[in-house]
């Protein structure tokens, strides 16, 4: 205890150090904890949209009318188990889903089974019908959903029983995002290992004389070590319990706005109920903390394991080489995840051995005693920071690529929405109406008066084998006039003439997802079968429909044949100098309609934007989070670093300089320093962005999304940098100012080299 009181009294002499490692501490364990609770119910509410509704089958009118309360009650007299599921949405209560318990108690009779409505409908959004039946304002739409053990019998006359689901599959979407959200957790445990470990070698490099003081007076090393450690571990629990309570509650103050963000773009509400557990956040933050701060321990351990220097010198060169082999040939994730992983090794191994020769050679060039000084100074720093200069070098490519592939998702999505709302309005067609009297309508009066219009029509249809070897069934995209509300969409790949043919029916375009899948490419001919008949015709483009995992066929409506049974029809409408009241109240008497249902695609487009603004909220201040603590970390570490040579340092005023020329040297030598970091993680973060791009995304998601880089981005670095190295020098200036020269023992620890 006396020992353990030694080591704890420089604490008492630095209290703010004890102060600003704490706050560190919990701070970081907050900001992961928060990021991992939300990625962690993003998941489980994705997985559990699916799991309540998987397998399910609903019954449905034969006729084609909705079900109402009078069908659920006869078929509950008549014997089957079916419970209704009214889907409630609102602006401002969201989507909410009412349930009947009573109901769904005759679910999963089977005793061997789970039962299949417990866990699922604990929680929002899911309510009893009675109160979702009270929100009835917004838009509302009720199933019947039937047991399994029931669907493969014979039906009442009059029904027939269909697959029910949630909503659209849109799980590579989904998994993409929370990828990305994964990743920028990882990173901020990166740049959490690195600030606590810039404040916990300061006071290290502080307590050197202490800790040499304790091995004089008969201390074992060994024994100091395993009292660090436990000192180190003790305030590490002091400070990440809390922390991880609050980062539960930020994950809850933000779960509202995430929730609704999730729900609006893949169609799956944040789930109640998903807490979580304690133990591996807290478990995952003391190892992340232990390993920062105690990885010295290990440095000659791990020096003995390694082969000698002149048999590593082949090492980086091969890694790289295996690594980019890896990263731009292999068609596997996890050989391309450990082709990423070879590269960062390689940089890891090589960049400081290369950096510190560069300084040397130059150094041996230069007839400036001072240049040669810096130089040789600079290669002295490189060495001795080639850990946290590498691991700051991989944070900085990190926020880079990051920054780059949110930016990307933007500006991405923003033109895809552009390109699916071209139309100012969306008429749906009523189930029974016949679109050909309208479409002459629309074709003799919107285009005099300076508008744009055409119709929609959706379905399915069957590709006769492909590399699966099996008939594929996929959606159908129908649309004519092909004019300009879709001739400025963007195509991954085209023919010259791709929109022409395709009104004149002469080919077909697909979707990136089934070009992906079915290996296709633009002038192979593809056999389509329609509502029984066989067509085989060119692909003449492949277009971008981001995350939708559904193979879609765009066809000119000129093809399909008369028995063609569309699921779907719409009208999308600029009308242009007409008012859209006066073209409604014409369709309402052509199809002898009292109501239709238009929607403004610019509200909708206003709506959607909002959705991405606030999904990508977190994201964006994330980034921006680990700019700071990049920058904070760094800052530390020069400190860290410069401070153990302070001896050297004042040497120079000893040698006869101004303490102001001293300062300036010092300034010449910290901007140099950090602003090599920004540029050595410049060409890795281009690098990790096209990996991210052009090869994670497509090969985990079957969607890509276009390069792009942001160099003003990296001018921000830039000056980031800067500012550090200023800050740097202005520090050690201000402890030029105080001291005598460094003492007989000043070579001990860390910085002793000359």
């Amino acid at each position: 205890m006396t020992v353990f009181s030694a080591l704890t009294s420089h604490y008492r002499r630095h209290p703010l150090q004890l102060f600003a490692l704490a706050v560190m501490i919990l701070l970081a364990t907050m900001l992961w904890t928060g990021v991992h609770h939300l990625t962690s119910q993003a998941r489980a509410s994705l997985d559990q949209s699916e799991a309540a509704v998987a397998e399910r089958r609903q019954v449905v009118r034969a006729d084609g009318q909705p079900v109402s309360v009078t069908d659920f009650a006869y078929l509950r007299r008549e014997g089957l188990c079916v419970m209704p599921w009214l889907e409630v949405s609102g602006p401002d209560t969201g989507r909410v889903v009412g349930i009947d318990p009573l109901a769904a108690a005759c679910f999963g009779t089977d005793t061997d089974a789970e039962a299949p409505w417990q866990g699922e409908l604990n929680g929002q959004p899911f309510v009893d019908i009675s109160e979702a039946t009270g929100r009835a304002g917004g838009q509302a739409s009720l199933s019947l959903l039937i047991d399994r053990s029931e669907s493969a019998e014979p039906m009442p006359a009059g029904y027939r029983t269909a697959p029910f689901s949630v909503g659209p599959d849109t799980g590579e979407l989904g998994e993409s995002f929370l990828l990305n959200l994964d990743a920028l957790g990882v990173l901020v445990l990166l740049i959490t290992a690195l600030l606590v470990r810039s404040v916990y070698l300061l006071g290290l490099a502080q307590r050197r004389d202490s800790l040499a003081l304790l091995r004089r007076f008969g201390v074992p090393p060994r024994r100091i070590r395993r009292l660090l450690v436990l000192e180190l571990s003790l305030l590490a629990l002091v400070c990440i319990l809390p922390g991880v309570w609050l980062g539960r509650l930020l994950a809850a103050m933000l779960g509202d706005g995430f929730g609704r963000a999730l729900e609006g773009l893949f169609d799956a509400p944040l789930y109640a109920g998903q807490g979580g557990g304690w133990l591996m956040p807290v478990g995952i933050m003391l190892a992340v903390v232990l390993a920062a701060c105690l990885m010295d321990f290990l440095g000659p351990t791990l020096r003995g394991l390694l082969p000698r220097e002149k048999s590593r010198r082949w090492w980086p060169p091969a890694l790289m080489g295996a690594g980019l082999g890896l990263s731009m040939l292999v068609e596997s994730l996890p050989a391309l995840f450990l082709g990423v992983a070879l590269v960062f090794v390689a940089v890891g191994l090589w960049l400081p051995g290369l950096i510190g020769g560069f300084a040397e050679a130059r150094a041996g060039r230069t007839r400036d005693p001072l240049a040669r000084w810096r130089y040789l100074e600079l290669s002295v720093l490189v060495r001795r920071l080639a850990l946290p200069l590498v691991a700051l070098q991989f944070a900085m490519a990190m926020v880079l690529a990051v920054q780059a592939l949110v930016t990307t998702f933007e500006s991405t999505f923003d033109r895809w929405l552009a390109q699916r709302l071209a139309a100012d309005f969306y008429i749906e067609v009523p189930p029974q109406a016949d679109i050909d009297p309208a479409g002459a309508w629309l074709a003799e009066r919107i285009p005099d008066a300076g508008g744009q219009w055409h119709r929609v029509i959706r379905g399915t249809a069957t590709l006769a084998g492909g590399t699966e070897g099996s008939d594929t069934q996929v959606d159908v995209l129908a649309i004519a006039p092909v004019g300009p509300l879709v001739t400025d969409w963007r195509l991954l790949e085209a023919t010259g003439d791709a929109w022409p043919k395709l009104a004149a029916g002469n080919g077909l375009m697909v979707n990136e997802q089934l070009a992906r899948r079915q290996a296709l490419d633009i002038g192979e001919s593809l056999t389509v079968r329609l509502a029984g008949q066989t067509v085989e015709l060119p692909i003449l483009a492949i277009y971008p429909d981001y995350g939708r995992p559904a193979g879609e066929l765009l066809l000119g409506a000129a093809i399909l044949p008369t028995e063609f049974s569309p699921t779907f029809r719409s009208l999308s409408v600029s009308p242009g100098a007409m008012s859209i009241d006066g073209v409604t109240s014409q369709l309402r008497g052509i199809w002898q309609q009292g109501q239709l249902t238009v929607r403004d695609n610019r509200s909708v487009k206003a709506l959607a934007t909002a959705i991405f603004d606030q999904t990508f909220l977190l994201t964006r201040a994330m980034t921006l989070l680990t700019l700071v603590l990049a920058a904070t970390a760094l800052l530390l570490m020069g400190w860290v670093f410069f401070s153990t040579r302070a001896g050297y340092f004042r040497l120079l005023v000893v040698w006869g300089m101004s303490r102001g020329q001293a300062a300036r040297q010092l300034t010449r030598l910290s901007v140099a320093l950090t602003g090599l970091v920004a540029l050595l993680a410049l060409p890795l973060g281009v690098w990790l962005t096209w990996v991210l791009v052009h090869r994670i995304n497509p090969l985990a998601f079957g969607w890509s999304l276009p390069m792009a880089v942001y160099p003003g981005f990296w001018l921000e670095l830039g000056v980031l940098s800067l500012a550090i190295g200023l800050s740097i020098a202005w520090l050690m200036r201000r402890q030029l100012l105080h001291g005598n020269p460094a003492p007989a023992h000043a070579n001990a620890s860390i910085g002793g080299e000359r």
